[in-house]
């Protein structure tokens, strides 16, 4: 089995089919996508393939260390991932080919008007502890 990560995103992947932002649905249309996702995540749970999933707050802060007895840095002049990713799932499955199936199937959540949104979806496996070398 491998992990995978897939990303949800506001911005930065190439635009969706049904690219209308989510500020702009109705509540009816945000209720059958949050159901979509809740259903799929269930599914993959009954497969043993589903790991965990969140939906990200819009607010977030960078910090980062700034040396002894100082405060931590927080934000700067870069693009932030609050204003890019939008949420995430961890899979767990047997090959590349099946977290691509189910990263397409995904990306078929209902968005604006019912329709599916056919958002583009990062997907990046979890990076593995190299092989251990023994003479």
């Amino acid at each position: 089995m491998a992990k995978y990560l897939l990303l949800k995103h506001y911005r930065g992947a190439p635009p969706a089919v049904n690219d209308v932002p989510m500020d702009q649905w109705t509540p009816e249309e945000i209720t059958a996508h949050v159901q979509y996702m809740n259903d799929f995540a269930a599914r993959l749970e009954g497969t043993g393939e589903f790991v965990d999933g969140q939906a990200l707050a819009p607010e977030g802060t960078f910090v980062r260390y700034d040396g002894p007895g100082r405060p931590p840095v927080t934000d700067g002049p870069f693009a932030e991932t609050k204003d890019l990713v939008a949420g995430w799932m961890v899979i767990d499955v047997d090959s590349y080919d099946r977290a691509v199936e189910l990263a397409g199937e995904l990306s078929a959540a209902p968005g604006a008007g019912g329709k599916p949104i056919h958002e583009w979806l990062e997907l990046r496996p979890f990076l593995t502890a190299p092989p251990t070398v023994t003479d």
